[in-house]
Parts: C-alpha cells; sequence; structure tokens
C-alpha cells in the first residue's frame, strides 16, 4: 500500500558514498576495521557493556562477524556504527542502531570501554553524531532508549541534549528480566 506521506529522506544518503569519519574535537568517529577485533572482545567481556547491551562475545569470529556487519548495514541503509577513538585507541562505540530513512529517524547507541569511563566520552561522541546525523545525513528525529535503572546512559543523553520524553514499560528484555525503558529523543532544530 502506498504511502500519502513522501519520504523525509530518499534512499542513497549512506549507501551511496563511502562512511565519514567525524572528528568530534579530540575524540575521532571513525568506521570499524577488521584490526578492531580484540577492543570488541574486550567491550562484550565487560560486564557492564553485557548488562546493558545484553549481549557477550565468546569467539574471534563473533567480533569479526559484529565489525563487518556495521559495513553490510551502512549500505543497506538501515545502520551505521562507528569506533570511538581517543588518543590513537579505541574508547567505545556509538552507532544509529536503526535507521528508517522513510521517517527520517535513527536510534542511537553508545557504549565505552571501562579505561574511558568518567571522561565523558560517550557524551562528547553522542553530541558529534547527533551533529552529523541532523547536518550531513538529514534526520528529523534521533532517539535514545536505556534502562531505566541505567543513570549513566540517562546523564550521557542528557548531557548531549535529548530530552526525556517518558517511559516504555517493560519494553526490554535483559538477562535479569524485563526492564522499563527511558526514551530519550531530540529533533532537528533543539537546541
Amino acid at each position: 500500500m502506498p504511502s500519502l506521506a513522501t519520504p523525509a529522506l530518499r534512499p542513497g544518503p549512506l549507501a551511496g558514498r563511502e562512511q565519514p569519519e567525524i572528528q568530534a574535537n579530540e575524540l575521532r568517529l571513525r568506521p570499524w576495521r577488521p584490526t578492531d577485533h580484540e577492543a570488541v572482545m574486550t567491550a562484550y567481556a565487560d560486564p557492564a557493556i553485557q548488562r546493558w547491551h545484553a549481549r557477550s562475545m565468546t569467539a574471534d569470529d563473533e567480533a569479526t562477524e559484529w565489525i563487518a556487519n556495521w559495513r553490510r548495514r551502512w549500505e543497506a541503509e538501515t545502520g551505521a556504527g562507528w569506533a570511538v577513538i581517543d588518543g590513537g585507541k579505541v574508547a567505545g562505540q556509538i552507532s544509529l542502531r536503526v535507521i528508517d530513512l522513510q521517517d527520517g529517524r535513527a536510534e542511537i547507541s553508545y557504549w565505552v570501554l571501562p579505561g574511558a569511563r568518567g571522561r565523558r566520552t560517550a557524551a562528547r561522541a553522542l553530541t558529534a553524531l547527533t551533529g552529523w546525523a541532523f547536518g550531513e545525513l538529514g534526520l528529523h528525529r534521533i532517539e535514545v532508549l536505556h534502562s531505566t535503572a541505567n543513570e549513566p546512559s540517562c546523564r550521557v543523553a542528557t548531557a548531549a541534549g535529548y530530552r526525556l520524553e517518558g517511559t516504555k514499560r517493560s519494553e526490554a528484555k535483559h538477562a535479569d528480566g524485563w526492564h522499563d525503558m527511558h526514551l530519550h529523543a531530540r529533533i532537528v532544530g533543539d537546541r
């Protein structure tokens, strides 16, 4: 059934070009590389990342596939992931984990390795990716969802200007059961 609304973004803004690097002052967001394998394995062995992302990696080929999958998602225009680089090393990840070009909307996820925590790494990366997603990609709305029990993630979203819009009850299943999720969002033009 055809939509009566014109698409917010026409197909092609991602697949038609190379995934860019995004500068965020002293941080750099760059596409994932096969050489980032060890950092990905370290991340998904971290109990905090496992708790909030409800994932683990136990085999080397899982990290290789995780990295390769970001390239495929960019080409399919369904997602885009970046390694957050600080001081020449992977400090975390940030992604447009879900992209909907028809509605001009995306959902962001992020994590930070233990050694990079406490330095506003996630908030700075989120601010930079938001600027690119609104300015270069042309999105209209970006959302952050996190467990209501994940207070650090709430602080990151708020620090990057994402307003808390509400709570989605029993929205996500984690290893310890169902979690209510905070929904934060920004729309183009928000300050």
